[in-house]
C-alpha cells in the first residue's frame, strides 16, 4: 500500500435488483470521484464473476454502490466477510435489521424517537383471512390517509399514498408486487427530510438535512429519480431547533441500529415541529439527484475526498477475529 494507506478501491454496481438502473449511476458518480481524488478505481457488477476477479487482482477496499436487497439486506456483505475483503459500510448482521423496516421502526421507537403508526402485513395474510375484513381493521386502527410501502426495499418503489378506503385493496395488490410484506403507516403531514451521517460509533455525525419538496405531493420513484419532478433545499428550512433535532434523530439512529460509514434517515417534521422516522439507508443513492452528495456539498466537502476517506478507513479496519483483514477470496 502507499503512504496514504490504500491504492486501489472497487465499486461494485448494477446487480439484479429493480434498482440495477439506479445502481449503475450510483457506482458511475463514485467511481468518478475516488478517481478525481487520486484513487485507483475500478467498477464491477455483483455477479459470479465478481470472487474470481477479486482474488485475482486484489485490492484494498470496496465500495458497495448497490442499491435494493444485494446492496442492502446484509447478503452480498456475508459473502465479503467471509472472503476477508474489506468493505465500506455497515456489517451484515446490523443490514439485517435495518433493511426490515418494520424492525427498524421498533428499535427506533424504543430508543425514545417518534415513527408513525404502523402495521406489517404479510401476503398470506392479507390472502388467507380475507382482505376486506383485515383492511377494514387497519383503517380503524390507523385512521386515513395512509402511506404504502413494502417493508423491505428502496428507492421508493410500491410506495403510495392511499386517501380512501376503497383504493386500499387494489393499493396493496400493487404494493404486493414489489415484496412479500407491506409496511402501512399512519400518514403523517408535514416536511419531509433526509439527513445523512457519516462516521462510525462515537464520531458519527449528521451532514445538513436536505428538504424535499416533490411536485406531486409523494416521494415516489419517479419524483426521486427524473430531473425536475422534485425540488431539494439543502440546509432545510427549519428552525435552528428542528434542525437540531432532525440531526440528532439521524446520528441516534445510526448508531441505535450499529450502521457504519455512512447511511441516511429518512423523515418528516410535522407542524409542530415533532421529528418522525420513516426508514433508513445504508446504501445511499450517489446519483445527480440522490442526497447524500448534496448533504456533503452543503457541508463544504469533496465528495472525492470523503469517498476517499471511507475507502481508507475501511482498508485499515479490523476484522471480527481483531486482525487485520488480509485475506483474499
Amino acid at each position: 500500500m502507499s503512504g496514504a494507506g490504500f491504492e486501489r478501491a472497487v465499486v461494485l454496481a448494477g446487480g439484479l435488483a429493480l434498482e440495477r438502473e439506479v445502481s449503475l449511476r450510483s457506482g458511475r458518480r463514485v467511481a468518478d470521484a475516488l478517481r478525481h481524488a487520486g484513487v485507483e478505481t475500478a467498477v464491477l457488477d455483483a455477479d459470479a464473476d465478481l470472487l474470481p476477479a477479486l482474488a485475482a487482482d486484489p485490492v484494498d477496499a470496496v465500495f458497495i454502490a448497490l442499491h435494493g436487497a444485494t446492496g442492502e439486506d446484509g447478503s452480498l456483505r456475508s459473502v465479503l466477510e467471509l472472503a476477508g475483503v474489506p468493505f465500506v459500510g455497515t456489517p451484515a448482521e446490523r443490514c439485517r435489521i435495518a433493511w426490515d423496516k418494520p424492525s427498524a421502526k421498533t428499535v427506533v421507537r424504543a430508543a425514545g424517537h417518534l415513527t408513525p403508526d404502523w402495521v406489517a402485513l404479510p401476503h398470506a395474510t392479507f390472502r388467507e383471512l380475507g382482505a376486506g375484513a383485515v383492511l377494514d381493521l387497519i383503517v380503524a386502527r390507523l385512521g386515513l390517509p395512509l402511506m404504502l410501502k413494502p417493508a423491505q426495499g428502496g428507492s421508493a418503489l410500491g410506495v403510495e399514498r392511499i386517501g380512501a378506503a376503497t383504493d386500499l385493496p387494489s393499493a396493496m395488490v400493487n404494493c404486493f408486487a414489489y415484496g412479500d410484506t407491506v409496511l402501512i403507516e399512519r400518514f403523517v403531514e408535514g416536511t419531509e427530510v433526509a439527513v445523512s451521517v457519516l462516521g462510525s460509533d462515537e464520531e458519527s455525525r449528521a451532514l445538513p438535512a436536505v428538504e424535499i419538496v416533490p411536485a406531486s405531493g409523494v416521494f415516489d420513484y419517479a419524483a426521486r429519480y427524473t430531473a425536475g419532478m422534485t425540488a431539494y433545499h439543502t440546509p432545510a428550512r427549519l428552525a435552528p431547533d428542528v434542525t437540531e433535532r432532525v440531526a440528532q434523530l439521524a446520528v441516534d439512529v445510526h448508531r441505535a441500529l450499529g450502521l457504519r460509514d455512512l447511511s441516511r434517515t429518512d423523515a418528516i417534521v410535522d407542524a409542530e415541529g415533532g421529528v418522525h422516522f420513516l426508514e433508513v439507508n445504508v446504501s445511499p443513492g450517489m446519483t445527480q439527484t440522490s442526497m447524500l452528495p448534496m448533504s456533503i456539498a452543503a457541508a463544504r466537502l469533496d465528495l472525492g475526498q470523503a469517498l476517499r476517506a471511507m475507502i481508507a478507513a475501511a482498508a485499515s479496519r479490523t476484522d471480527m477475529l481483531g486482525t487485520k483483514s488480509t485475506v483474499r477470496v
